[in-house]
């Protein structure tokens, strides 16, 4: 006898598979459109312990350039080359509602990650991240 849930039959297996995960990237996807970006509270009140100099901002800048820039634009805009295939649009960095996020809460975000953002947790150091942040901060001056 022959069933809908037959596993055994590795063309329905691969068939159940795909829609599997599918409907996981469809869920999270969707989740990451409606539900606001909310920083736990212990994040939110972290400093940026990296001061804004010269030295900091360059490096920041740098970074800014090959890791942001392709998805928020050069000026921090949220309309790089990548933006426009991404749902949700990326982050205007400019924008009042990024510029009153304080430096913890980004940080545990550009840390964390969400769909469709990544983590940049394992590919640039807190050091880094923070230099991000600093930069960033210069982008509604521009």
């Amino acid at each position: 006898m022959t069933t809908l849930f037959n596993f055994s039959n590795p063309r329905k297996k691969t068939l159940y598979a795909f829609f599997f995960f599918a409907s996981i990237l469809f869920t999270s996807n969707s989740f990451a459109q409606t539900h606001p970006w909310i920083t736990p509270k212990l994040a939110q009140n972290v400093k940026n312990p990296i001061a804004p100099s010269a030295s900091a901002l360059a490096d920041g800048k740098a970074l800014y350039a090959t890791n942001c820039s392709p998805c928020h634009g050069d000026k921090g805009k949220g309309n790089g080359p990548a933006a426009q295939a991404l749902t949700p649009k990326p982050a205007d960095h400019t924008s009042a509602t990024v510029q009153n996020e304080s430096d913890g809460s980004l940080f545990w975000k550009l840390t964390e990650g969400r769909s469709p953002m990544p983590s940049y947790k394992a590919a640039l150091s807190d050091k880094q991240r923070w230099e991000l942040i600093g930069y960033i901060r210069t982008l509604a001056k521009h």
